[in-house]
């Protein structure tokens, strides 16, 4: 059984996976963790980066009745992680310490280029011999599986079987989303997806697009809109999930009937706008 919950509903018809960024504090995860949200990305890059934190907002989300309910051995909701590092810092460490924890996916900010989003890619994947299947991205992810495989209840064999990135291996449960968040990324996007596999999701970062086009949080603009359309069209060209950072009670309809596929509720606190994606779907017999 698919124990990543988000990679479960991309495969699933319509498709479509329902996330929210939030802090990582044990209040955000209880509440969160009873929602209908398909996974959650605890939010480390604009907060400080504590690992104890992270780990006890993780324990804390497990549901053990919901996963009795399921027969699955993981829980309902799914928790991912966005790192501090930008892409340009190459950095890994970050994203080793919250697999290590368990964590289902790693959020990478501010990918521009294909050298970044191959480290990306990278440091999420063990290493194995040239000679293996699927040998790149070449792993560059340290061996330390113990607290990772309790967290999904599996043996380190099981677990070493599990952990490494959809869709390049099917049975993959470690969901790599690469956030688009600057000109250079919008004009590099059908290079990074044509020279990098192991790319899950195209999440758009609109906020910081905004800031570079001079128009700061301005989501109408025009020319963010043209650069959002791109991203999205070669996505789909690639059937590579495109996430959109700000589903709200107002946009939803408009950006699922757009083919944006990883949504994150907004407000973060508010499930009005959760709801009215769900009811989108509904309406659509989905």
């Amino acid at each position: 059984m698919r124990l990543n919950g988000i990679i479960r509903a991309l495969e699933s018809d319509p498709g479509i996976a329902f996330t929210s960024f939030v802090q990582a504090e044990i209040e955000n995860a209880v509440n969160f963790g009873q929602s209908s949200n398909d996974g959650l990305v605890f939010e480390l890059e604009h907060n400080p980066w504590d690992i104890t934190a992270l780990r006890n907002a993780m324990q804390f989300l497990l549901q053990r009745e919901q996963i009795v309910k399921m027969g699955s051995l993981a829980n309902p909701m799914t928790p991912m992680v966005r790192i501090p590092a930008s892409g340009s810092e190459m950095n890994q460490w970050f994203a080793k310490q919250a697999l290590d924890l368990g964590a289902y996916g790693i959020v990478w900010p501010r990918i521009s280029n294909s050298a970044e989003a191959y480290n990306a890619v990278a440091a999420c994947r063990y290493p194995r011999l040239p000679s293996r299947d699927h040998y790149e991205p070449a792993g560059l992810r340290g061996d330390a599986p113990m607290a990772a495989a309790r967290y999904w209840g599996l043996s380190q064999q099981e677990y070493y079987k599990r952990a490494d990135v959809w869709p390049l291996v099917p049975e993959g449960e470690i969901l790599v989303a690469l956030m688009i968040e600057d000109v250079q990324g919008v004009n590099n996007i059908e290079t990074m997806l044509k020279e990098v596999e192991g790319i899950g999701v195209l999440l758009i970062g609109e906020g910081d697009l905004t800031q570079e086009l001079g128009c700061p949080r301005d989501y109408e603009n025009p020319e963010l809109l043209r650069h959002m359309a791109h991203v999205l069209e070669v996505g789909k060209a690639f059937n590579v999930p495109v996430g959109h950072p700000h589903m709200t009670k107002q946009n939803a309809q408009s950006i699922i009937d757009q083919g944006f596929r990883f949504l994150m509720s907004y407000p973060r606190r508010d499930f009005s706008a959760l709801d009215a994606g769900r009811n989108v779907l509904k309406s659509k017999g989905q």
